[in-house]
């Protein structure tokens, strides 16, 4: 391949550049990784670098089959990896206002469940937006095959997907209570704010002490929780942030080992029906 001359380099990354955060978004939920995504993204560019890039009519559409196949490829080995993964396995945590596309953390974690073409046809047509015919070349399928797999797909997250729109303020208030409540002991407060099949996951991949298992039902909760308010009562726990934790109500504490964590809340009819807590250090390096 011949050098790419610096003038070359500018006009390519012109095209790229603007669309990188748009890409990046179709990596992440692909593949939920901040790290892997990134990686990806910047592998689309060096392919860009590489094409004939005046025979591109539509550089978004070109760069976003890239990038999906991309994905594709590098699921193959995440799954692999995820088979002798310690503990529950959550994606990594993006901290701050999501986009408007509705994908929360459970429904991430049901996107999980998908084949990867099931996830590519879903994410790309019912999330971005992108018509059957462009999702069908992305992922080498005809038309008719590519929308039965969205259907699938569809169905398969449909549980996973908020009945009703939580406003931000009420979600916000819930979590501030419940800071306070887990981190002060008062689990009378605290269980007030739980439904009664309420679920928590807490991931640490092996590097920090947390449950191996889904810890299920709010008696189990409140117990961990229990436990836990005695350690921090004597360790401490710092709160540093309060925002949207991947389209969830949550918060950000630096812990005693001087980690960070992230907690996010999900809530259906003003209760708590899953706390996911992200303690992997690897998965929280963006967040610093």
């Amino acid at each position: 391949m011949a050098a790419t001359r610096p003038g070359d380099a500018m006009d390519a990354a012109g095209v790229f550049d603007p669309l990188r955060p748009l890409l990046t978004r179709v990596a992440y939920r692909m593949l939920g990784s901040v790290a892997d995504a990134e990686d990806v993204v910047q592998d689309a560019f060096i392919r860009w670098l590489a094409a004939d890039r005046a025979a591109v009519r539509e550089p978004a559409a070109f760069l976003r089959r890239t990038v999906t196949r991309l994905c594709l490829d590098q699921l193959k080995s995440a799954r692999r990896r995820r088979e002798t993964y310690v503990g529950p396995w959550l994606p990594d945590p993006l901290v701050g206002d999501e986009e408007e596309d509705d994908v929360t953390l459970p429904l991430m974690l049901a996107l999980e469940r998908l084949s990867p073409l099931e996830r590519a046809a879903f994410l790309l047509h019912d999330v971005f937006g992108v018509g059957f015919d462009e999702v069908a070349a992305t992922i080498d399928r005809d038309p008719a095959a590519t929308r039965q797999l969205a259907a699938r797909a569809r169905a398969h997250v449909r549980d996973a997907r908020p009945r009703y729109k939580l406003e931000k303020e009420r979600g916000m208030e819930i979590a501030n209570a419940f800071f306070a409540a887990s981190r002060s002991g008062d689990m009378a407060a605290l269980g007030a704010l739980l439904a009664a099949d309420v679920g928590m996951w807490a991931d640490g991949g092996g590097k920090r002490p947390a449950a191996a298992i889904p810890i299920l039902g709010k008696a189990l909760v409140l117990k961990v929780h229990r436990s836990v308010a005695v350690l921090l009562r004597k360790y401490g726990s710092t709160l540093v942030h309060t925002g949207m934790i991947n389209g969830l109500p949550g918060f950000v504490t630096r812990e005693a080992d001087g980690e960070l964590q992230t907690t996010a809340l999900e809530i259906e009819d003003g209760k708590v029906t899953g706390i996911y807590v992200m303690r992997n250090p690897d998965k929280l390096r963006h967040v610093h």
